[in-house]
């Protein structure tokens, strides 16, 4: 038997939901443009955006979309708990939203534990590449946008560690979108 099945069947079934970073991100890699911006990003009505919130009670992002959110241009929540790491914010400027500013590995496993739907990690290449190496995210959702931004905010922000993927989903829209789902495969046990 291989280290690896030895893992697999020493460790515990997984419980709790899932973390998903789905976001928009263009051919080059760019989930928002040199000024944060995302008026690149194609219109495509065949994507039910009701139904892809549905699937999800909880937004986790970092501190930089967060502030993007403020703005009347940004997506409502709704009932969803909106969860927010950062350093800086304080919980008593933001009533009705969780900051977490320490103990971030601690944290979000708990979120994860908790009962109820999927967990949206909602923009933030940086906030990706750290929960990544924290083994805490299950997939990576990309819809590739058919464009070329050039430069600005990346998918990924680097430093970061190498992490294998399943492909689990995809799916091509009539604009030339690409939603592409990968799971994220753990870590091998040494």
């Amino acid at each position: 038997m291989t280290a690896r099945k030895k893992a697999e069947q020493d460790s515990p079934p997984k419980t709790g939901r899932r973390i998903r970073y789905q976001v928009a991100c263009s051919l080059d890699g760019y989930i928002a443009d040199e000024k944060g911006g995302a008026d690149w990003i194609v219109d495509e009505p065949t994507i039910d955006f009701a139904a892809l919130f549905a699937q999800f009670d909880t937004f986790l992002m970092g501190r930089k979309t967060f502030e993007l959110t403020l703005t009347n241009s940004a997506p409502g929540f709704g009932d969803a708990e909106v969860v927010v790491i950062s350093r800086t914010l304080r919980p008593e400027d933001h009533p009705g939203v969780t900051i977490i500013s320490d103990g971030l590995e601690e944290r979000v496993r708990e979120l994860k534990e908790r009962p109820g739907k999927d967990i949206w990690l909602f923009g933030g290449g940086e906030l990706l590449r750290s929960l990544l190496d924290l083994n805490l995210v299950d997939t990576v959702e990309p819809a590739i946008v058919p464009v070329l931004v050039g430069g600005g905010v990346p998918f990924l922000a680097s430093p970061a560690e190498l992490k294998n993927l399943t492909l689990t989903s995809h799916r091509v829209f009539p604009s030339g979108i690409v939603w592409l789902e990968y799971t994220v495969k753990p870590p091998e046990s040494a």
